[in-house]
């Protein structure tokens, strides 16, 4: 099991920033959506793109930083290329919620709220997905497993490399 934090890729490719960033040279109004195209392209928000952004923007570094850590939706840690979010509300609760994310810690190596080493997956709990119905459910990338018996829960990752 992994007791270590994700480390930070020793180099980040910014190249793409700058195509990020030419269209919104001096637009402080723009913070969120140029922080939002951020993340899309590199799954977090690096140290050194918030820089560039203040730098860009003519927006305070400290300014940047508040926004990209206030907004639960930014991450200024590295995050997995695969997102599992596993359902821990009161309905998937009570169907077996807590059995499947243990299972997919040990499977995985990390606890919920950790990125696996090689930065292939990110392992977090949300408190309702609002499919009462359909629990207890796991949702990888935007898809949803629901009624997931517990002995599944690692099956479903080995579609996601």
């Amino acid at each position: 099991m992994c007791n270590c934090e994700t480390k930070a890729p020793e180099v980040i490719d910014l190249s793409k920033l700058d195509n990020i960033l030419d269209g919104y040279r001096d637009k402080a109004d723009m913070l969120i959506q140029v922080l939002l195209k951020i993340q899309k392209e590199y799954n977090w928000l690096p140290k050194e793109a918030l820089y560039k952004v203040s730098q860009a923007l003519n927006v305070p570094v400290n300014r940047v930083y508040h926004v990209a850590t206030f907004y639960k939706l930014f991450s200024v840690i590295p995050k997995g290329k695969h997102n599992v979010s596993v359902c821990v509300g009161t309905a998937c609760h009570v169907f077996g919620a807590p059995k499947i994310l243990d299972r997919l810690e040990k499977s995985l190596g990390i606890k919920a709220g950790e990125t696996t080493p090689d930065l292939k997956f990110s392992l977090e709990t949300v408190n309702c997905l609002g499919c009462c119905a359909l629990g207890p459910v796991v949702v990888v990338d935007g898809h949803y497993h629901g009624k997931l018996p517990t002995a599944d829960a690692e099956k479903i990752l080995a579609d996601y490399d």
